[in-house]
């Protein structure tokens, strides 16, 4: 296994739509775990093949039970429901946006074998099938940014503002 380079923003890979794997090898085999190992060290919750330069149908997503799967031809077959929250990506470093995203999504793909299987997640794990996807049809979280990008620092701020507005409510109640 090997760590590869994550590519950013402005690479002209990650806006190409990538080509179906037909060829279930060694090839693949060593891509996936490349990957596994990649998003292992950016510590990331998702990783798809484009951003590590591979135009390939092929992406990792971190479940809720913290398994990552690998989805080598994925598509997305059933959303429910609705959620808004602030995401990043790796090949965006230290940028985040709010996006909507549905609540519960279902995948069906092909594991490293070409077996197909379908895997169903909600929240996080929900949301990054959908992000690790659009990746695949050379699509950044950028595009569906619901106002401006955050900085690390301004997301944190937030989060203590709303934090500690939660605390001065709490002191009022008996």
């Amino acid at each position: 296994m090997a760590t590869r380079k994550i590519l950013e923003r402005g690479d002209e890979a990650l806006g190409k739509v990538c080509r179906p794997v037909t060829q279930f090898d060694d090839r693949l085999h060593q891509l996936l775990d490349d990957m596994r190992e990649t998003l292992a060290q950016a510590n990331g919750y998702g990783l798809a093949a484009p951003q590590v330069g591979i135009l390939r149908r092929v992406c990792l997503v971190t479940a809720s039970d913290e398994t990552v799967l690998e989805l080598v031809n994925p598509e997305i077959v059933e959303t429910e429901g609705e959620q808004t929250g602030y995401e990043g990506c790796l090949s965006v470093p230290g940028l985040y946006g709010a996006v909507t995203r549905p609540a519960r999504v279902k995948v069906r793909a092909q594991d490293r074998n070409g077996k197909t299987f379908e895997a169903e997640d909600v929240e996080m794990s929900a949301r990054c099938f959908c992000h690790e996807i659009e990746h695949l049809d050379g699509h950044l979280f950028t595009e569906r940014v619901e106002g401006r990008l955050y900085t690390e620092e301004e997301i944190d701020a937030m989060r203590e503002e709303q934090q500690e507005s939660g605390r001065k409510k709490g002191r009022g109640r008996k």
